[in-house]
């Protein structure tokens, strides 16, 4: 009887051995092993590992999301001058870079109109106050046609539209910040022209779930050396245009051949050209615009390339 009891005891501890060392190796083969060489969970290098190469995929640039953003909190805006400016340029028909406003250099605030490349790229960009429902179909022709663009959007564009904006950054554009109520910045103290900024931007991650990119566009083109400051010192590019027409009035389009010939004529390496989204003219002549333009040899680039400027 003993003995039997002493083989059942040793069957028992044979088998716990049997099984621990099964699941031992499981938890290896599972969890990988630390620089140790034990058995752990997976390292935090190979996370991040993971985590880029699920980034990638998704066509996102590591290196931009990892960019620290530089805010500047003791500015003395009392030493900028504040005297309202708004935005022009002078159209070139020879395909060379436009002209612009002379009054003093924008680029001292990070601000630019045009991307400083040699290269045939035009870099596309729409202004986004309300919806006229032409922004899907305009936004199917970009798919369709693998162009990135920049959408300037105000914080109610976002609330009536959030289902848009988020097609918007799902699709690889950039949704950038056009303030909340779309003011004359200059018009409006440094902490109002802050405001205006900064909770349009938080409105966007709180109801979309996305970060805004940090560019901006001021509102009716208008700027003080003080309101591109301000900017600056937010962490943000500020983003003018060197083509444009009249397509913000619904009510006086221009005709889609006018469109199609506008960029026919004045497309230059590094454009910035603004259109809006309202407008049934851009969403008729959007893939005409498009298709000429890489008839050129031009390709579509990202307003990240200015980030490299600073």
């Amino acid at each position: 009887m003993a003995k039997r009891i002493c083989v059942a005891v040793c069957i028992i501890l044979f088998v716990g051995v049997f099984v621990w060392k099964i699941d031992a190796i499981t938890s290896l083969l599972h969890s990988g092993s630390n620089q140790n060489g034990k058995v752990g969970l997976v390292t935090e290098e190979k996370k991040q590992e993971s985590e880029k190469e699920n980034l990638s995929e998704n066509n996102i640039d590591v290196e931009k999301t990892k960019k620290k953003r530089n805010i500047v909190k003791d500015t003395d805006y009392g030493t900028y001058s504040n005297k309202p400016y708004a935005w022009w340029f002078k159209r070139n028909d020879l395909h060379e870079k436009s002209g612009c406003q002379e009054d003093f250099n924008v680029e001292k605030y990070h601000a630019y109109y045009t991307v400083p490349v040699e290269e045939k790229i035009i870099y596309i960009t729409f202004d986004c106050g309300y919806e006229n429902g032409f922004t899907p179909g305009i936004l199917d022709v970009l798919k369709k046609e693998d162009v990135q663009a920049a959408f300037f959007v105000t914080q109610t564009f976002i609330r009536d539209n959030v289902e848009l904006v988020k097609r918007m950054k799902k699709e690889g554009h950039l949704v950038c910040n056009h303030t909340v109520t779309h003011p004359s910045m200059p018009t409006k103290a440094v902490a109002e022209q802050q405001e205006e900024i900064m909770s349009c931007e938080k409105y966007m991650k709180e109801t979309t779930g996305y970060e805004m990119d940090l560019f901006y566009r001021p509102p009716k083109g208008e700027y003080s050396e003080q309101s591109l400051q301000v900017a600056k010192d937010l962490g943000y590019t500020t983003v003018f245009w060197s083509m444009a027409y009249l397509d913000y009035d619904v009510n006086n389009q221009p005709s889609v051949n006018h469109v199609i010939e506008h960029f026919g004529k004045y497309h230059h390496p590094g454009a910035i050209p603004l259109l809006h989204n309202v407008s049934k003219a851009n969403h008729d002549a959007l893939v005409d615009v498009i298709c000429n333009l890489k008839k050129e040899g031009y390709t579509f680039g990202s307003l990240y390339d200015l980030k490299k400027e600073e």
